[in-house]
């Protein structure tokens, strides 16, 4: 007989579930047996990712594409997970962009809001509306993990907006995890350093350490992080794991600076 999956019968949205980490998280979900809406501004990306998912995992995938640093955009989003499933059992807030490297003082408001929006005020968004729909759904909870990034610890050289927002998700995920308590709303965090995607490929060239040094970094590939994220949302809602970090093991952390 075979071994029933975590995710058979469940719902899971992921945020930036296109490419990269996103695409890497949903790809293990849907094998596991969660049906997976992934949501970004590129409808193009995701239906080409639903599209070859669905081919790898034989899963059921949905692609919903929204601007989430939109609250109209997101409570239409929202609206049709309600409309097409009835309910969400998982929510994966991984959106997110950056910038280059830049002293702080050249950084310009443009580039501040909309890292602000991507990072932050998006998952919060997000959150909002998942903490309603989980609420008032029978069975009653779910689970909400962010991407807090190793930058929710430590920052690198010249990247404020990117390190403030990672900083505030650490403490979005805690205030959901209290305030979702009463309702079986469970919230974690998982802190990835250097998985390998588009966004780090840089780290292959060297990036700037705070010696003022560059250096190349080892990274580890997205299919570690999507496992652990499984992991997370495989556990029962009176089990949460409130943090944890992935990395790189020689990655210059511990000890950075």
């Amino acid at each position: 007989m075979a071994e029933q999956k975590s995710g058979e019968g469940k719902i899971a949205l992921v945020t930036g579930g296109g490419s990269g980490v996103g695409r890497g998280i949903a790809e293990a979900l849907s094998a596991e047996g969660f049906t997976v809406v992934i949501t970004g501004r590129r409808a193009e990306v995701l239906e080409t990712a639903v599209r070859e998912i669905g081919a790898e995992t034989g899963g059921k995938l949905r692609a919903v594409a929204a601007d989430i640093g939109d609250p109209a955009s997101v409570e239409a989003l929202f609206a049709e997970v309600r409309e097409a499933f009835g309910r969400l059992d998982l929510l994966v807030n991984n959106a997110g962009t950056n910038l280059p490297a830049v002293p702080m003082e050249e950084i310009t408001f443009d580039q501040w809001s909309t890292i602000l929006a991507a990072n932050l005020t998006g998952a919060f968004l997000c959150t909002q509306q998942a903490m309603r729909l989980m609420k008032a759904q029978t069975p009653r909870g779910g689970r909400i993990i962010n991407n807090g990034s190793i930058s929710a610890q430590t920052p690198r050289p010249h990247s404020a907006p990117y390190t403030a927002t990672k900083h505030a998700i650490t403490g979005l995920t805690k205030s959901t995890a209290l305030d979702g308590r009463p309702f079986d709303i469970a919230c974690g965090q998982i802190d990835i350093g250097n998985a390998s995607t588009d966004m780090t490929s840089r780290m292959s060239v060297g990036v700037l350490q705070a010696s003022g040094e560059t250096a190349v970094e080892p990274t580890i590939p997205v299919a570690h992080i999507a496992k652990a994220v499984i992991y997370m949302a495989s556990l029962p809602l009176d089990a949460n794991v409130l943090t944890m970090t992935v990395m790189a093991t020689k990655m210059p952390l511990v000890g950075r600076g």
